[in-house]
């Protein structure tokens, strides 16, 4: 690679992390090495950089497209495609999540449903039924958080991934309100 050093350990480990999330190692460098870079990159700054094939950093490159994880840039008087990331780390992050949920959370739910719907042939079938509709509800319900939460803007879903564990402490909140709020006129609960 001729890289700095500090560019090419990050190249590197995403290279490594891609396989680990289901993308070769080649899509993970060069993922890193756009996002890294001041000024977009042609394909064939990408072979010098990284010392791959003209033919890998093509093939990468379309499947980073598919992805919607790059943008493809035309630069003044230059006939060659350059490509960049969003400027914006929460925009890939909304990105890979959608392509995730449509990849891989879609495809399974619609499997689901299909089971869901047939007549089960035995008790051992009906069992079987029973335990997917309680994956096919949780699964549910996480799109449906996921699609209240990708509504946020930037700054309210930095604050609510903030919250972290400290959210347990404003649900524990509106619980004690929910409670002094069904409690008898009089009945003397919570007075010290």
């Amino acid at each position: 690679m001729n890289l700095p050093p500090l560019t090419q350990s990050f190249v590197l480990h995403f290279g490594e992390m891609g396989s680990r999330w289901g993308i070769n190692r080649t899509v993970g460098q060069i993922y890193a090495l756009l996002y890294v870079s001041e000024a977009p990159l042609c394909a064939d700054q990408i072979v010098e950089a990284l010392g791959i094939s003209r033919s890998n950093v093509s093939m990468s490159l379309r499947e980073l497209q598919a992805w919607n994880l790059v943008l493809l840039r035309h630069l003044p008087d230059d006939r060659r495609d350059f490509f960049t990331t969003p400027d914006d780390v929460w925009q890939i992050l909304r990105t890979l999540a959608e392509e995730r949920k449509k990849r891989e959370i879609d495809p399974t739910l619609s499997v689901l449903r299909e089971i869901l719907m047939q007549e089960p042939d035995s008790p051992e079938e009906r069992f079987g039924q029973e335990r997917m509709a309680e994956m096919h509800a949780l699964i549910e319900r996480l799109t449906t958080w996921y699609d209240d939460v990708k509504q946020l803007d930037t700054g309210r879903l930095a604050l609510l991934l903030g919250l972290g564990a400290g959210i347990t402490r404003l649900l524990d909140a509106k619980d004690r309100i929910v409670g002094l709020g069904r409690r008898k006129p009089g009945s003397g609960e919570g007075r010290r």
